[in-house]
């Protein structure tokens, strides 16, 4: 999957046949929705038609030189907190999607209108245009850092992609509405959110929301997303039911997409300035039994995919847990500046996994993490199913204090001529961990690995404590460790999880 513009060509909407003219609207409602999905859930799915070749075969400094015109901004000079522009169709993004406005209770198709971009000399003059060619997807912008000013929040484009930024951060990690068959052997589906509804906000408002219509070989969807853009985090409630035309056995619910190129523990592979490149470093799970995991992610020589069996969780999410510039060294990326996500259950989600599957990569421009939420019981053909969460996107997960959460992991050789590796996991200070930290006891184990016991410091930068210890990996190729800190039999960190490749 390639990440950023390319990632997002995945496929968008086409433009439908028998669409109504954009003066014509319609009654909206939640229910018609529902009803619409259903009633395109009981259809065979159609492959939607491509946007005209002129259109796709646009270079991509062409079409980056297509740019909307943001004073034209749907609802500008209006008295509503929200205005959206939209995204023309075309290189990347094959297929068009329908977007729809929603005014007093009323649904109007937007009509595809070139005069809303302004076009640079290398664009063609002689693009083929018509009211019904769509756009390839939607951006919103709210008064977030002043009044007076709308600045972009969020995106939905590309396949059923989306991404938020929280206040004072920059673009990183994108959500998905869902996945199918990732990483599976047969290939992985991508549905898209083909047509788009966007209510207009009351004067005032704080809450933002859209809708989106999802479709694709196996099943169908209707989601409703409810936007705050204005807190410390950037929240986002969703809500979806989904009509599979098949079994799903391999669906993803609150799927999330990252980049995981280095660190410190891979750092031997790369010849680069930085000190690391990513847009998260770990997995952090909430589990049914109250246990906080941090799975530190990697970028394998391999595909792995790691299962975490539970039973209603409580959480998880892709975080980003380096936040100085000192530990990138970027001036460009700002990778310190990426948010994390954290999801949260509307409901009990009963028995699953999350699951993080891990693809290699040589480059950056190339998502290679994604998490999601994989029910044990297959979704039947011809069901519905509704799943609620909330997300949170955000510089810092919140609610994730009742114990030390781990900062960073090392994993290298000790010395240059030493076989070992040593892994040193530090955990941010906490106060459920002991000024004497002779009086914590340490956990170490592995289930393929014979691990040192452990050492631990303190960490004189961080104030908190560091685990050390150390293994012979011998002609072991994979392995999975575990480590944590206990005071008085109580945990006091977080359980670290790591899975070892050769």
């Amino acid at each position: 999957m390639i990440r950023r513009d390319v990632l997002q060509g995945l496929g968008a909407l086409a433009v439908w046949p028998g669409l109504a003219r954009a003066d014509e609207g319609a009654p909206f409602s939640e229910a018609m929705l529902h009803d619409l999905a259903r009633e395109v859930a009981s259809r065979p799915y159609a492959k939607r038609p491509l946007v005209p070749q002129a259109w796709r075969d646009l270079t991509y400094d062409q079409y980056r030189a297509i740019r909307y015109d943001t004073s034209r901004a749907f609802w500008a000079e209006t008295d509503t907190t929200l205005e959206f522009d939209l995204f023309p169709p075309g290189l990347y993004f094959p297929h068009s999607v329908e977007v729809n406005m929603v005014e007093d209770g009323v649904a109007r198709r937007v009509p595809f209108d070139m005069s809303l971009y302004e076009k640079h000399e290398i664009v063609p003059d002689d693009l083929p245009v018509d009211d019904r060619l769509g756009y390839s997807g939607v951006r919103l912008r709210a008064e977030i850092a002043r009044p007076g000013f709308f600045q972009e929040y969020a995106v939905f484009q590309g396949a059923s992609y989306f991404r938020v930024i929280p206040r004072d951060m920059v673009y990183g990690l994108s959500a998905r509405g869902l996945t199918v068959n990732t990483a599976a052997p047969e290939g992985e589906e991508f549905p898209d959110f083909t047509r788009f509804w966007v209510e207009k906000p009351a004067p005032g408002a704080r809450l933002h929301r859209i809708h989106a219509l999802m479709e694709s070989p196996s099943v169908t969807g209707m989601y409703h997303f409810t936007l705050d853009p204005y807190g410390p985090s950037a929240d986002v409630d969703v809500r979806c039911t989904l009509w599979p035309r098949t079994d799903l056995e391999n669906a993803g619910i609150a799927p999330l997409t990252s980049m995981f190129y280095f660190d410190a523990k891979n750092r031997d592979r790369f010849n680069d300035f930085r000190s690391a490149v990513h847009d998260s470093n770990g997995l952090t799970i909430h589990n049914g039994n109250g246990e906080m995991l941090w799975r530190p992610l990697g970028n394998p020589r391999t595909l792995q995919v790691s299962s975490f069996v539970d039973d209603g969780p409580r959480g998880f999410g892709l975080a980003q847990r380096a936040r100085r510039y000192s530990d990138f060294h970027d001036l460009e990326a700002q990778y310190h500046r990426r948010p994390s996500v954290w999801i949260t259950p509307g409901e009990d989600w009963g028995r699953g996994a999350v699951t993080l599957v891990e693809i290699p990569t040589d480059k950056e421009i190339f998502d290679n993490i994604v998490a999601y939420w994989r029910p044990r019981v297959p979704l039947a053909a011809g069901s519905e199913h509704a799943f609620s969460y909330r997300m949170s996107w955000t510089g810092e997960i919140p609610g994730q204090k009742p114990v030390a959460s781990v900062l960073e992991t090392r994993i290298g050789r000790g010395f240059p001529h030493d076989l070992r590796q040593v892994v040193t996991v530090d955990f941010a200070p906490h106060p459920a961990v002991p000024e004497d930290l002779d009086e914590l006891v340490i956990y170490v184990n592995s289930n393929r690995l014979e691990t040192s016991d452990g050492l631990v410091q303190r960490n004189p930068e961080t104030g908190g404590a560091r685990l050390a210890f150390s293994f012979d990996p011998g002609e072991v190729d994979v392995a999975e460790m575990r480590a944590q800190l206990f005071h008085e039999g109580r945990a006091v960190t977080e359980v670290w999880l790591y899975k070892w490749t050769a």
